[in-house]
């Protein structure tokens, strides 16, 4: 019987929760600690937005972050144990919701509308088109969708540069995560095709570089609701 991705990739985000809060907060990722991280905050702050959506927000890092600057934000993510998380890290558990992507369209009542709606590395499935669509509905007119994402060319390494599910094991962590985590890869016009058809038009692309390996080490889509 043939394995259900999205499922099982929903099933590694519950049972490794934990493991990649401990991750993230003890900074134990070199590029985000010495790249990402801040290619995405600066990202957003060129906005110039009020009200920011975290989209695929995890244990809340990005959302204490901005929120420290002065920003009203709020999360979501469809892991139950990761919004827990992020709840309890916060002096405002109230910011964090439990919302699958494709939720967002009929959430307009609860979280209201948003100048930016960010995914930092949280655009993982392969059907994204009605989970886009859906962070459309919560833009403002003019509002801006940003996407920080593994950059195609490295994370395709020596694979055959074309869509499909390749797989994450965490084998620089031990025995933390107990669960691989399928991830669907998409080559540069994949993902541009796929904005386009969503109602968005790009309109700037950034490759954070590696300050050691210049390399990029993300890639940054910044698109406007058209």
């Amino acid at each position: 019987m043939p394995v259900d991705k999205p499922a099982q990739l929903i099933r590694s985000w519950q049972a490794n929760a934990e493991a990649w809060t401990k991750v993230v907060r003890e900074q134990r990722l070199a590029s985000r600690r010495l790249v990402t991280d801040a290619a995405v905050l600066e990202a957003i702050h060129q906005c110039a937005p009020t009200r920011v959506l975290d989209v695929g927000c995890g244990e809340g890092w990005l959302c204490r972050a901005l929120a420290d600057k002065g920003l009203e934000v709020l999360g979501v993510d469809a892991s139950q144990p990761l919004i827990l998380q992020a709840r309890a890290a916060d002096p405002y558990p109230q910011r964090y919701y439990q919302f699958g992507y494709d939720q967002l369209a009929e959430a307009g009542q609860t979280l209201g509308q948003f100048d930016v709606l960010v995914c930092n590395f949280a655009l993982l499935d392969e059907e994204l088109l009605p989970s886009l669509k859906a962070m459309r509905a919560r833009a403002t007119d003019g509002g801006y969708l940003l996407i920080q994402t593994l950059h195609p060319w490295q994370a395709c390494v020596n694979q055959p540069y074309v869509d499909g599910w390749r797989v994450e094991q965490f084998s620089d962590f031990g025995n933390e995560f107990t669960q691989p985590m399928p991830w669907f890869f998409r080559t540069l016009q994949s993902w541009l095709a796929l904005l386009a058809e969503a109602g968005w038009q790009l309109q700037s692309l950034q490759e954070p570089k590696h300050p050691q390996q210049m390399q990029p080490a993300s890639m940054l889509l910044l698109s406007i609701r058209a």
